[in-house]
């Protein structure tokens, strides 16, 4: 539900950045309702990354042949 919100709300968004006649008001609203969506959608992606098998997101790995030490 929240990140259909959170699309719902982009479309929004890129209206009204369009629209000369959008008030600082309504653009301040606009900000603090994304700030919200994006707050939700930040929890979402957290709770589902604490799921995933540690191994499935592991980037400590070094990449390209190992350095000889002189």
């Amino acid at each position: 539900m929240q990140l259909g919100m959170a699309a719902e709300l982009l479309g929004h968004a890129a209206e009204m950045l369009v629209d000369r006649r959008a008030t600082a008001v309504q653009l301040r609203f606009l900000a603090a309702r994304l700030a919200e969506s994006l707050r939700d959608v930040q929890r979402i992606a957290e709770s589902r990354g604490a799921r995933l098998p540690e191994s499935a997101y592991d980037v400590t790995e070094e990449s390209g042949p190992p350095q000889s030490e002189a």
